[in-house]
């Protein structure tokens, strides 16, 4: 297992984490398997989706942000509920095959940390699989 450390500047905010996660790979060797990737966080996730235009990240954020508003009568004592209902919509973990040493994602596809409570650092842990 490995990991590397994520920083976030905004509130709520995509970060296309796909480069880091292809460095982890090559450095593992793996030629043929899956990794996961894991965010071990309750305000934060991780997903994928397009890469290619930056706007859809921000739809994503802004739909999130008007059914699940940052104001409501949430019962939990710190003021960040949102960001625990966000993180749990969208998930802590992906997995995504690897063949002939590159992740199977399709063309526009990338691997987001998904930021809801931020600006905080943060970790997400890879697992690297080799398929016998």
């Amino acid at each position: 297992m490995t990991s590397f450390s994520v920083a976030t500047s905004r509130r709520t905010e995509f970060i296309d984490i796909t480069p880091e996660v292809q460095k982890a790979l090559d450095r593992s060797g793996l030629k043929e398997g899956q990794v996961t990737v894991f965010v071990p966080h309750t305000t934060a996730g991780v997903t994928i989706n397009e890469g290619a235009d930056p706007s859809v990240q921000e739809d994503i954020l802004n739909s999130l942000n008007q059914v699940i508003p940052f104001k409501g009568a949430y019962q939990h004592r710190e003021g960040n509920s949102p960001a625990h209902i966000k993180a749990s919509l969208m998930g802590s973990s992906v997995t995504v095959l690897v063949e002939k040493e590159r992740m199977v994602l399709g063309t526009w596809q990338a691997i987001f940390f998904c930021e809801f409570d931020g600006p905080r650092n943060r970790k997400v842990f890879l697992q690297v699989v080799a398929v016998p």
